[in-house]
């Protein structure tokens, strides 16, 4: 359902469905926003949406994602647990959260003066800068005037609409643009990688992960300067207000958040249009033919098959007959030592090699300390597959004397680039890595299964 820019921008039968449908909805008894309110009903109640920066259902079927990691944290000083109610728009949920249905919302809201009319908000938490994003075969303005020469869709009730308003009252009287309320933000800029749109504009972080998914689109230039995410309250929540500003000075302080947004976005870093765009076509030219061996192998080593895919991928983009100028060979590019020891007898052999690299990294992992947990200890195993065991425990006892957690990937991978400088490595066992190498590495096969992950779902 599209609308016009102009004031009217829902349809009459739009909005009496919405309103039908929150009136649908069965309220708490009590849902008044105070941490003493909350604890005596029992529960946190928190609006979000389904989306790979908010919250999301993992491989596992259980719940993840930035915003749902945050808000957990924040309801253990609460001492409840936390329901999240998953709407599909931001109106959906600037009107529930208005209409009494929940504490608060974490849905990846900017602050904006038309927000702050009807409710609070708690601290920023995140940076975000908004985007327009185009299609690299379509038309691509450079500059905002440009953009009223373009289509352009954006959600309905954003951050994003405010934004081209300001622009069109006081720069560019020529801006228009569409808008669709009942769209996602990862949805719009679909339409655009279609090209059944021009451009869209989406926040940097959203952009940051879908760039992946689909690759043809680019980030023409930023449409404002930097500004923060916060969660939603409802109007005069002062007090869960205040206990939210007391949890996120304790979180800043002990580099919680920056954790949790390492997890979600470190590994996203890395893009290389000219590969993902030849991963994404070899997904479904070369894949096909090696998947029954991902599956048969994931399934006798405990792990999931588009993880091994991912990393086959990132050893030898999935040619059987790989070889690199150190002798290692094959689809999982094992050394002759390597293959000797896991059984394998032709490295060219790609049922031979796939199961060989399976049971060496089931190795490496099992090798590891049972205080590393997953997802750390497969990671850390991915890291020890690429740059070897010993020096990974060194990593752990570089991590350990400099104050980091050992057990945590988020934090070998700041330590092992360290075993590069003499400062460090000549008191080390193992002695010099280029250690920038594996943390390349498990970035580079973690961008990878979220890509096949993303493609697999497109294509059902």
């Amino acid at each position: 359902m599209l609308s016009a820019s102009h004031p009217a921008r829902f349809s009459h039968l739009a909005m009496l469905s919405l309103l039908l449908a929150l009136a649908g909805c069965t309220p708490s008894p009590d849902m008044t926003a105070t941490p003493e309110a909350i604890r005596e009903q029992g529960e946190l109640v928190v609006l979000t949406r389904n989306a790979p920066t908010t919250y999301f259902i993992d491989r596992d079927d259980q719940a993840t994602g930035f915003e749902h990691d945050l808000v957990l944290d924040f309801a253990a000083t609460l001492g409840v647990p936390v329901r999240f109610e998953v709407l599909h728009s931001i109106t959906e949920i600037q009107q529930a959260l208005a209409a009494g249905k929940a504490h608060m919302a974490a849905a990846g809201l900017t602050r904006l003066e038309s927000r702050g009319d009807r409710f609070s908000f708690g601290p920023g938490y995140y940076e975000v800068q908004q985007q327009v994003i185009c299609h690299r075969n379509g038309p691509r303005p450079r500059t905002v005037e440009e953009l009223s020469e373009v289509s352009l869709l954006v959600i309905g009730d954003s951050s994003y609409e405010a934004r081209l308003q300001e622009l069109r009252d006081s720069q560019v009287p020529a801006l228009t643009w569409q808008t669709d309320s009942s769209l996602s933000t990862e949805m719009v800029l679909q339409k655009v990688w279609e090209q059944d749109v021009d451009c869209t504009v989406a926040d940097s972080n959203i952009f940051a992960i879908n760039r992946r998914y689909f690759p043809e689109l680019v980030m023409m230039f930023p449409l404002n300067e930097p500004e923060e995410l916060a969660w939603l309250l409802p109007q005069g929540a002062d007090a869960l207000s205040d206990a939210i500003t007391d949890w996120y000075h304790q979180a800043n302080e002990a580099s919680f958040i920056t954790l949790v947004a390492a997890r979600y976005y470190a590994h996203v870093e890395i893009f290389d249009y000219v590969d993902i765009a030849r991963f994404v076509r070899r997904i479904q030219e070369r894949l096909p033919e090696y998947e029954t061996l991902f599956r048969q192998a994931a399934d006798e080593y405990d792990f999931d098959w588009r993880l091994l895919a991912a990393q086959a991928y990132q050893e030898s983009h999935w040619d059987p007959a790989a070889r690199s100028p150190t002798g290692v060979r094959g689809i999982m590019m094992l050394t002759l030592r390597t293959a000797g020891e896991v059984g394998v007898t032709n490295r060219l052999d790609p049922a031979q090699s796939i199961l060989g690299g399976a049971r060496y990294l089931a190795n490496l992992r099992e090798r590891l300390p049972e205080s590393i947990e997953e997802p750390h200890r497969t990671w850390i195993a991915l890291a020890a597959y690429n740059v070897g065991l010993g020096h990974v425990h060194d990593a752990r006892v570089l991590a350990e004397r400099l104050g980091r957690n050992p057990d945590s990937w988020i934090d070998l991978r700041r330590v092992l680039p360290k075993l590069s400088q003499p400062e460090h490595y000549r008191s080390l066992r193992y002695g010099y890595a280029r250690g920038s190498e594996p943390v390349q590495y498990v970035r580079r096969i973690r961008n990878y299964e979220d890509i096949l992950n993303q493609q697999l779902a497109m294509a059902k």
